[in-house]
């Protein structure tokens, strides 16, 4: 379920098919993310699941849309 929800937001933000999104789909180097995309993820983020603001360190070692499932999940739990 966070998967899902997670591919339609950076579908949306990356302009990118969701289906083309995978666990191991990097943001740097598949969706050529730079920090201002990251900020604006991490806001509809925060909208979507209810979470607090991704702080620095937490978003420095988001490499891979698998990361961000990780973090979500342990976040939502």
């Amino acid at each position: 379920m966070i998967f899902e929800k997670l591919c339609a937001l950076i579908a949306e933000q990356f302009n990118v098919d969701a289906d083309t999104i995978t666990m191991e789909t990097s943001f740097a180097d598949d969706l050529n993310a730079d920090s201002v995309d990251i900020v604006d993820l991490s806001m509809a983020m925060e909208e979507e699941f209810g979470i607090d603001e991704l702080g620095e360190e937490e978003a420095a070692s988001i490499t891979t849309v698998g990361d961000l499932v990780r973090f979500l999940q342990n976040k939502v739990d």
